[in-house]
């Protein structure tokens, strides 16, 4: 048998989720955890081989759940299962360790297949999932050296101002590098914009 714990924090969500999975052949679900502190301690409880992961949690989201409970339990397997497919959740997902990645629109059949899969080691993703995600690594984003130094910058707390003393550019070149920036990394604001660069790689982490 399977061993399936479901982490979510709405229980008509865990409780559809239970129906779905109870008549599947060789899957147990052996409990469940509406927070990622409970998850943990549920997990440690009842050694989960699968874990289906909310990603919206009130206490943590599931991509940091999930670096926790893998920390813990290497060999257990993480697949997200969440309404949300933004591009930048979905690799910090799969860059964490998860090892697929479903909508809640999936089927009772796509669910008993991914956990099957997930069980085996084989990596899960929902269709559109998987066409954003290798778009995503065939168009890496390239800033060039003065949008990185105005990002930089940005993520240290300094103004638009600040950054242009600093730089020896005029406010409104400041404001232009981050217009083009946002444009190239798909955001809509500074601070988007510097989570998105962080999880790339294109700034390196902050100390």
């Amino acid at each position: 048998m399977i061993r399936v714990l479901l982490v979510d924090d709405h229980p008509v969500v865990r409780e559809g989720l239970r129906g779905m999975l109870g008549t599947a052949a060789g899957i147990e679900v052996v409990g469940e955890a509406g927070s990622a502190a409970e998850a943990l301690a549920v997990a440690r409880t009842y050694r989960p081989d699968v874990v289906l992961m909310d990603l919206r949690m009130p206490d943590a989201d599931g991509v940091a759940a999930t670096v926790d409970l893998l920390g813990e339990r290497p060999e257990c397997h993480v697949v997200v299962l969440t309404t949300y497919e933004n591009d930048a959740d979905i690799l910090r997902a799969v860059e964490a360790g998860a090892t697929g990645y479903l909508l809640k629109d999936a089927s009772r059949a796509e669910l008993a297949q991914a956990i099957r899969a997930a069980a085996r080691g084989e990596t899960v993703l929902a269709p559109s999932v998987a066409a954003k995600l290798v778009s995503r690594l065939r168009s890496p984003v390239s800033l060039t050296a003065r949008e990185i130094d105005v990002l930089r910058l940005v993520g240290a707390g300094r103004t638009n101002a600040e950054i242009g003393q600093a730089l020896f550019i005029s406010e409104a070149t400041v404001k232009t590098h981050l217009l083009r920036t946002f444009a190239k990394l798909g955001v809509s604001d500074r601070t988007a914009a510097v989570t998105a660069a962080l999880e790339r790689g294109i700034l390196p982490p902050y100390r």
